[in-house]
Parts: C-alpha cells; sequence; structure tokens
C-alpha cells in the first residue's frame, strides 16, 4: 500500500467518521465519509436498498433465534430416540446458545478486517452445514457436536447483522433501524415453541433441524445477490487498491507491505474484543447489566411453560400459547423505544448546539431499568396468589417491555461509543451475556422451587435494581471521562 493509502485506511479504523459535505445538481447536501464516493458510502444508498438489506438481516435473526427455542418441545422425543437422558438432551438446546458467547469474539473482529459480507457468508454456510447434520444425529456426541458447530455459524447474527445494519444508517435514524432489524428476531422465543410443538406433533423431530436450514438457505441466497460490502474501512481498503493499477510485481515491497499490513491487522483485531472487554470501563458495565438482563430472559423463556402445565394445568401446547405475551412486550418496546429513542437523540442534539455523545442514549435505558423489576414482581406474585391467568402474561409482557428496551438503548450506547469497532464492542458485551444465558436457566428451577415464584422473583428484582439503577446513572455523568 502506498502512504496515502494507510494513512486513510487508518483514519477510518480509528473511530467514527466524519463527514465531509459535498452539492449535488438539486441541492440537496450529501455526506461522505472521507476516502468513499458518495455513491459508494452506504450511508448514502436510496432508502429501499437499506429497508431491504435491513429486513434481510432480520429474517436472519430471527431464524437463528428460533433454532435456539424450536428444540424445546423435542426434547423428550430426542432422548427416546437416542437412548439420552433429559440432562443429555437439555445439553443440546443450551449449548447452542453458549456458542454465542464466543463465536462473535472472533467473527466480530474479522467483519473488521476482511469485510462484513464475506464473515456473514462464512458463518452462514457453516450454521447451515451443521444444523442439517443435527437433523441426521443418530447418537447424543455427535448431536451435541453439531448443535455446537451450527450455534458457533449462528452467532455471525449477533456479530456481523447489526454493524452492517449500524454501517448503513446515521446516528439520527438508529433507533428507528434498530427497532426493525430486531422486530423479526423477537418472534422467535416466542414462534419456536409454537412451530416445534406443531412439527414434533406433525411430522419428526430431525424436520425441526432440516426446515430451519431450508429456510436460512432462501436467506443465503438472497444475501449473496443484493447484499454488497457495507464497511467502510474495507471499501476503502478495495477501492484505494484497486486505484493503485492492477500492474504492480506482486513480488514488489509494497505488496509485502499490503500482506503484513493484513497479517497485523487480524491479529490486532481477534484480540480487540477481549482487551474491550478487560480494559474499558464503558464495555464492562455494559456487559454487566446486559449479561443479567439477558440471563433473565432466558430464565422466563426455560421456565414459563412448565409454569402453565404445573400451576394452571394446562396442556403443553397451550402452555406454549403464553408465549405470545412476552413477544407482545418485546414487540411494543421495540417500536415505542425506536421512536423514543430518535426524538430523544434529536432533543438533546437540539438542545447542546448541534453537539452529540453515547450518552444521550442512556436516559431511554431508565423506563426499562424500572420495568424490569416491575415486570418480574407482578408475575411471579401473581402465580404465587393463583390469580387470573391473565395476570401472569401481564407481568411478563412489562418484563419483556423492560428488557428489549433497557437493551436496545445499551446497544446503541455501544455502538455510537466505539463507531467503527462496534462489532468487536458488541461481541466484548455480548460475552458475558451469553453465558448468563446458559447458566442462568439452569438454576432457575432449583430457585423457583426452594422459594416459590413469589420470593424467587422478588430476590431476582432486587439484584435487578441493585445492578441496573446506579448504571446508566453513572455512566451519564461520568461515561465521557471513563471512554477518555
Amino acid at each position: 500500500m502506498t502512504n496515502s493509502t494507510v494513512d486513510v485506511v487508518s483514519q477510518m479504523e480509528k473511530g467514527a467518521r466524519e463527514p465531509k459535505v459535498s452539492s449535488i445538481q438539486n441541492d440537496t447536501t450529501v455526506t461522505s465519509s472521507e476516502g468513499l464516493s458518495e455513491s459508494e458510502d452506504p450511508l448514502n444508498w436510496p432508502k429501499s436498498r437499506k429497508w431491504l438489506l435491513t429486513i434481510l438481516t432480520s429474517l436472519g435473526g430471527l431464524v437463528t433465534l428460533m433454532s435456539g427455542a424450536m428444540l424445546a418441545p423435542a426434547l423428550n422425543f430426542i432422548g427416546k430416540d437416542l437412548s439420552i437422558s433429559s440432562a443429555e438432551s437439555s445439553m443440546a438446546l443450551s449449548i447452542y446458545v453458549l456458542a454465542f458467547a464466543f463465536g462473535p469474539m472472533v467473527l466480530a473482529p474479522c467483519s473488521e478486517v476482511f469485510g462484513r459480507r464475506r464473515v456473514w457468508i462464512c458463518g452462514s454456510a457453516w450454521y447451515i452445514v451443521w444444523n442439517t447434520v443435527c437433523g441426521f444425529s443418530n447418537n447424543k456426541g455427535l448431536l451435541i457436536t453439531a448443535r455446537l458447530f451450527s450455534g458457533l455459524g449462528a452467532s455471525v447474527e449477533f456479530a456481523v447483522s447489526g454493524p452492517i445494519v449500524n454501517d448503513m444508517w446515521s446516528d439520527q435514524e438508529r433507533g428507528k433501524s434498530m427497532a426493525i432489524r430486531g422486530f423479526l428476531p423477537l418472534l422467535g422465543p416466542a414462534l419456536g415453541p409454537i412451530v416445534g410443538g406443531l412439527m414434533v406433533q406433525n411430522l419428526n423431530w430431525r424436520w425441526l433441524f432440516w426446515t430451519l436450514s431450508i429456510f436460512n438457505a432462501l436467506i443465503f441466497a438472497v444475501f449473496i445477490v443484493a447484499v454488497p460490502e457495507t464497511h467502510h474501512a474495507t471499501i476503502v481498503r478495495r477501492g484505494l487498491k484497486t486505484r493503485q493499477g492492477s500492474g504492480e510485481d506482486p513480488s514488489h515491497s509494497s505488496a509485502k507491505t499490503s500482506e503484513l499490513s493484513l497479517t497485523s491487522r487480524l491479529k490486532t483485531g481477534i484480540v480487540r474484543p477481549t482487551r474491550f472487554l478487560i480494559f474499558e470501563p464503558t464495555i464492562q458495565i455494559m456487559a454487566l447489566i446486559m449479561a443479567y438482563q439477558f440471563g433473565l430472559l432466558y430464565i422466563m423463556l426455560a421456565t414459563y411453560s412448565s409454569m402453565w402445565t404445573s400451576h394452571y394445568g394446562l396442556s403443553p401446547s397451550a402452555s406454549g400459547l403464553h408465549y405470545l405475551a412476552i413477544v407482545t412486550g418485546y414487540l411494543l418496546a421495540a417500536q415505542i423505544g425506536g421512536w423514543a429513542m430518535d426524538k430523544m437523540w434529536a432533543h438533546l442534539k437540539q438542545k447542546n448546539g448541534g453537539e452529540t455523545k453515547p450518552e444521550n442514549r442512556l436516559p431511554l435505558m431508565l423506563p426499562g431499568t424500572v420495568l424490569i423489576p416491575a415486570g418480574l414482581l407482578w408475575y411471579g406474585w401473581s402465580v404465587e396468589s393463583h390469580l387470573h391467568w391473565i395476570m401472569p402474561d401481564i407481568g411478563v409482557a412489562i418484563l419483556g417491555y423492560g428488557l428489549i428496551s433497557s437493551s436496545y438503548a445499551a446497544q446503541a450506547y455501544i455502538v455510537d461509543a466505539f463507531l467503527e469497532y462496534n462489532a468487536s464492542a458488541t461481541a466484548a458485551a455480548m460475552l458475558l451475556r451469553s453465558i448468563f444465558a446458559f447458566v442462568f436457566p439452569i438454576f432457575a428451577p432449583q430457585l423457583y422451587d426452594n422459594l416459590g415464584y413469589g420470593r424467587g422473583n422478588s430476590v431476582l428484582a432486587g439484584l435487578a435494581v441493585i445492578l441496573g439503577f446506579p448504571a446508566p446513572i453513572l455512566l451519564w455523568k461520568y461515561g465521557e471521562r471513563l471512554r477518555g
């Protein structure tokens, strides 16, 4: 690479892009990142194209989360067919979620070195292969191994899909884009058990895997055709390399420098999420908050069906319908929270004379931190008192609203604080989140057996208050200093 090439790419990789302004014939102002032409910059793509890619990544997220929950109704059938214990069949369910902790730690920084598109394609192809293998498994070892590997491939949705959307939308539209991107995945935890129960009853548990592989293969094919590269530094590198001229001798020192640069960037990129988690206080705080809240979500997903069968005497198929209450809270939070996020950002920007900072996302964490313990208490004591079935559903809807509202604000804060490295920063924050999601459902049944739903949820609500309330206030006052 020439010195100018290295300089431009280095600037692109160090932080938030500084737009430059140029005028076009109709006097409309268009911003473009340094090193990118207006047509190359994903921020300047037509809205129709942005929405198409946003919805496509949303469909990919739906497959990922459905794959985690869809297996739950089939665990007994899998145990009988493969002659394995209930604990071992449950491992096949939960190990998929555990893979989400470690996959993004590699895939996210790779997307900052090789580009989003290549990494998404490789991860999705890996998922399709190993998820299909799950359907052909004839022993517990192959099933658990294939589930782990398919989870690693599926984690590309957490590692790359969010950054793809962030690459295309400006900070003023961050809330709306996150709401649309998160809409379909939020249906996964509810649709998974419902669809899974129907398929097991009418087909075979193996078709759970094959159907998802077919669905994801269709998304994969559309993605290859419709989605170009969105990572700005990668586009700049490729564009400048093309403009250097193709007649240069590969043995020339500049080519060797380029190769060494790639190796150096890859080494740096792979360790970047770990460095963020160890050395960045803002990432540490957000990672802990998001981890606890995600753990609460998976406690709900793991125990909600059994609560209805044991306390209210419903059938397994009827109990699955109550997951729609959680989804109702999700969807309300996604739409209202996304709109409110953009409004709050615009208000604070105007109030501060056009200046913005990541901490402007934090006020919208506060409603979620209030609603999470409120929903837990409402749900827990409704069950404990054997109130009408609508009462627990209202409680979990409030809880779902709080979880998504707080999570969206936290994710937007991380994206704005580490814009060009948002994939690595998000992966660092997700490490603890996925580990908590794996661990929390393990102790949840014992918690409710010993304390009951009322006192058990009171304990969880108390911890949510202790962890959740100080964080946004602390970061609002000292976040800029901590990031510095």
